[in-house]
């Protein structure tokens, strides 16, 4: 293993057993991204690493960019559970690595579900919505720390007491926990070499995207496209939601993710 594709010092959190589910995080945030998730998976063994410089996983060597984060997780992977099958969440950064993986691995990796995708990292490519705020709470936003506020002022497209208490929980942490040095090294070489949903024409285990229509992060549109290519992919894009599409509809995407997980966990059993 080379030094650059080095996982040994990889900060995981492995909760339950079962089936192995891995989750993969978006830039930016860490592993308790999506640990509110946790429940909905009962009889899972729930793998939840932080990438490198991200949360407690140490950042790469230079040049640190997209192409050596897959590489160290496709290592991670080799690693942590070798051969055994497994099924993928991905959200946002994470959702185009869950999709590198799957094309690494297509036999292995059972299912995979993506949360507000990536699809093209090349953010010029992408069709997006125009930036929008559909609830303002001026009151909330007085009260906050100032870079607090900043952070959450991008990206809230509902802002409320609940949106709030659960971006101070999923989002707030991995922020600032995350390396400085190693996010400038990412956004200068966030790009793949190649996309990886050619390798994976023919996947035909069971898919879900799910898309925030204020998304102006990702957008909602590319991420259509991209389900199209998947014959046993449901697609899905709530209003009201923005690039935290699971905090903004909780409720939704909780009931699409267990749909999901009952359609891999029968899949594999066939």
């Amino acid at each position: 293993m080379t030094e650059q594709a080095d996982t040994r010092t990889a900060h995981i959190l492995r909760r339950g057993t079962g089936t192995p589910l891995l989750f993969v995080h978006g830039n930016a945030v860490d592993h308790r991204y999506l640990l509110g998730l946790d429940d909905l998976f009962d009889g899972w063994e729930r793998i939840y690493p932080d990438l490198p410089g991200f949360g407690r996983t140490p950042a790469l060597t230079d040049p640190g960019g997209l192409p050596e984060i897959a590489g160290w997780l496709d290592a991670l992977v080799e690693e942590v559970l070798g051969a055994t099958p497994f099924a993928i969440v991905g959200n946002s950064l994470g959702g185009l690595l869950a999709r590198d993986l799957a094309a690494r691995r297509p036999a292995q990796v059972l299912g995979f579900a993506l949360l507000a995708p990536v699809v093209d990292s090349v953010r010029e490519n992408r069709i997006l919505p125009d930036p929008l705020v559909l609830v303002e709470d001026p009151v909330l936003l007085a009260r906050l720390d100032p870079v607090d506020r900043a952070a959450y002022e991008e990206i809230a497209v509902v802002q409320s007491e609940a949106n709030w208490a659960a971006f101070q929980e999923a989002v707030l942490p991995g922020l600032r926990a995350g390396d400085p040095d190693a996010a400038e090294r990412l956004s200068a070489r966030y790009a793949l070499a190649e996309l990886p949903d050619e390798r994976l024409d023919g996947y035909d285990r069971p898919v879900l995207i799910v898309a925030g229509r204020q998304d102006a992060v990702v957008g909602f549109e590319d991420q259509r496209a991209l389900a199209v290519r998947f014959p046993h992919a449901t697609f899905a894009v709530l209003d009201h939601a923005g690039h935290n599409v699971h905090l903004d509809q909780p409720v939704v995407v909780r009931t699409l993710l267990a749909e999901w997980a009952a359609r891999v966990a029968h899949s594999a059993q066939g």
